[in-house]
């Protein structure tokens, strides 16, 4: 018998949302997603390594690293990998200060696309704190944050020895026309700039408030809530800046997958834009009406099939040339669009589906993630809620705001945010 041929490992091209984000990485701005989870106990490390791998074997599409390329290939490829190809559970040592430093890994790291999977998971604890701290953190251009989540959530089962509990997909109701954006054919009004600190990257801070309460029937979710919130808070901050007044748009992540095992992995949300004209944010706004028209217009646009980035994006993922030339095309593309660009994003991840039950260590009591802050946004909000409270991550780039400004910020969302309760209206 003659040698035997060696078995090539499965291929995926890169769908347009992965291609965009690789065409347009900034080693200055680490495209990551990071999510932390808090558990009341301690954590076992082998356990944990187990359960995370056999979690990614049932995820398999997590397994992947890109493909190395010639110069005149026309697409970027994930290649399948049937087993994790770097130990990616580590456990940094226990020491004051070691969340802090873990989540400016989370940002300023980002794992390598070329190994498999692209995250990493550490386990964080400190001395004389209870519990501890599993801080994800993964390459945006292979996975987004619900993706994340699920493979925790399968990691939990695993180590905790629950059955998978079945999660609905989310209910849309049928909707009218998506409206335009407002003020759509007119640049978007930017995030002011405040007192940046110089250096490249994205800073964090994150917080817990209360869910904002709704009247019984109101028109509106939380998420228009949320949305309002975002939209008064960028408005307030840039007529403090003595920014000129435009309209404000707000990107919104919309995410139809199901949330049980058979998720599909990878970057599988849609993104929308909820528009909003000066008027709509003066200082003297009803918030009550706000909140009506907003509930119409993101009730319509996620009722609304379109492709994960617009149609432009998928032109250009079109594999008519070179990936290195459509690369090149993209950026300059991106370039000229900045000023259309929307304003900022609000990624409302709502009511966390899964326990994360990690067995002796507990239910997770507080759950984070944060999504990246490239220019020319610069700044994102993200939200979920876990056991009745609301937690809140906010994230810049440093080349446009400082941390002062950054705790201003997050101030003034908390009382926009208060200021949509069932109480204040």
């Amino acid at each position: 018998m003659g040698p035997r041929r060696a078995t090539r490992s499965p291929r995926v091209p890169f769908p347009v949302a992965d291609e965009i984000a690789r065409h347009c990485a900034d080693p200055r701005e680490p495209n990551t997603v990071h999510l932390e989870i808090h558990l009341p106990g301690r954590i076992e490390p082998d356990r944990l390594r187990e359960a995370f791998g056999r979690a990614l074997s049932r995820h398999p599409r997590a397994l992947m690293r890109e493909r190395r390329r010639g110069p005149l290939a026309r697409r970027y490829e994930w290649e399948l990998t049937d087993r994790p190809r770097a130990d990616v559970v580590l456990f940094p040592p226990c020491a004051p200060g070691a969340l802090a430093r873990a989540r400016e890994r989370a940002l300023a790291v980002a794992p390598s696309l070329l190994a498999a999977p692209p995250l990493r998971l550490e386990v964080v604890e400190e001395p004389g704190a209870d519990g501890c701290v599993l801080l994800l953190a993964v390459h945006h251009t292979a996975l987004d944050g619900p993706a994340c989540l699920r493979i925790v959530a399968t990691a939990a089962e695993i180590y905790g020895g629950s059955a998978a509990q079945p999660v609905a997909p989310p209910v849309r109701p049928p909707a009218g026309p998506a409206p335009r954006p407002a003020g759509s054919r007119a640049a978007v009004a930017r995030v002011a700039p405040g007192s940046p600190q110089g250096a490249p990257g994205n800073a964090l801070l994150v917080t817990e408030l209360p869910v904002p309460r709704r009247a019984p029937g109101a028109p509106y979710t939380v998420n228009d809530q949320l949305m309002v919130a975002t939209a008064l808070t960028v408005a307030d901050w840039n007529r403090r800046r003595g920014a000129a007044e435009r309209p404000l748009r707000v990107t919104m992540p919309v995410d139809d997958r199901t949330r049980g095992p058979a998720m599909p992995i990878g970057n599988g949300t849609r993104l929308v834009e909820v528009g909003f004209a000066p008027s709509e944010l003066e200082p003297e706004a009803d918030i009550g009406a706000l909140l009506r028209i907003t509930a119409g217009r993101t009730r319509a646009l996620k009722a609304v099939a379109r492709p994960p980035l617009g149609r432009g994006a998928a032109l250009l993922a079109s594999p008519v040339l070179p990936v290195a030339a459509r690369a090149a095309l993209t950026r300059g593309v991106r370039r000229l669009a900045a000023p259309w660009i929307s304003t900022t994003l609000l990624s409302n991840l709502g009511r966390i589906p899964y326990p994360f039950d990690f067995g002796g260590a507990g239910r997770a009591r507080a759950v984070w993630m944060s999504a990246p802050a490239a220019m020319p946004r610069g700044l994102t909000f993200t939200t979920a809620s876990t056991g009745g409270r609301l937690h809140l991550a906010l994230r810049w780039s440093r080349t446009l705001l400082g941390d002062e400004d950054g705790a201003l910020l997050c101030e003034m969302f908390t009382d926009r945010l208060a200021a949509t309760d069932a109480e204040a209206l």
